[in-house]
């Protein structure tokens, strides 16, 4: 990129991709290169479009989270891991229902998310799954047989 050295506030030929007028006024600089121009004709801001196609340079931000190749690497170990604890074979997968109650090891089928494995128990009333690809937690024992229902006092009964 050749160096430009309008000042702020001068006006430059910049192809507008609004209005496709070409008379701009400097807005902004970065070092020596136009960074960013206003079109004289409808007002538009924009990074600077020279005639030859040359466009101001971006300046990428950082949002402090991991490259996206590092991200990838992730998601893949996720499909290709294993549960956390080895599959109960002996007994055929339970569909799941949110009132019954699972142990680490338990075969469940999820409408959703398909076959998955239990693999923990991290607090009463959830569990962990292990699904292809993914990890879900899942609500389990939620208002299941045996429990009674909550007791109101309104007054005399």
């Amino acid at each position: 990129m050749r160096p430009m050295s309008e000042p702020v506030g001068a006006d430059v030929e910049s192809l507008c991709g609004k209005c496709g007028d070409t008379w701009h006024v400097v807005v902004a600089k970065v070092g020596e290169s136009i960074a960013k121009v206003q079109c004289k004709e409808c007002g538009a801001y924009h990074r600077h479009r020279a005639r030859g196609g040359e466009r101001a340079p971006v300046k990428k931000r950082d949002k402090g989270r991991a490259p996206a190749t590092q991200r990838t690497k992730a998601a893949a170990e996720i499909q290709r891991a294993e549960p956390l604890v080895a599959p109960d074979t002996s007994a055929p997968p339970r569909p799941y229902s949110i009132r019954d109650a699972y142990e680490p090891g338990q075969r469940i089928e999820h409408p959703t998310f398909g076959q998955g494995v239990v693999e923990s128990v991290p607090e009463p009333g959830k569990m962990q799954v292990f699904f292809e690809g993914t990890r879900r937690i899942l609500a389990q024992a939620k208002g299941g047989a045996g429990l009674e229902p909550p007791r109101h006092s309104f007054g005399d009964e």
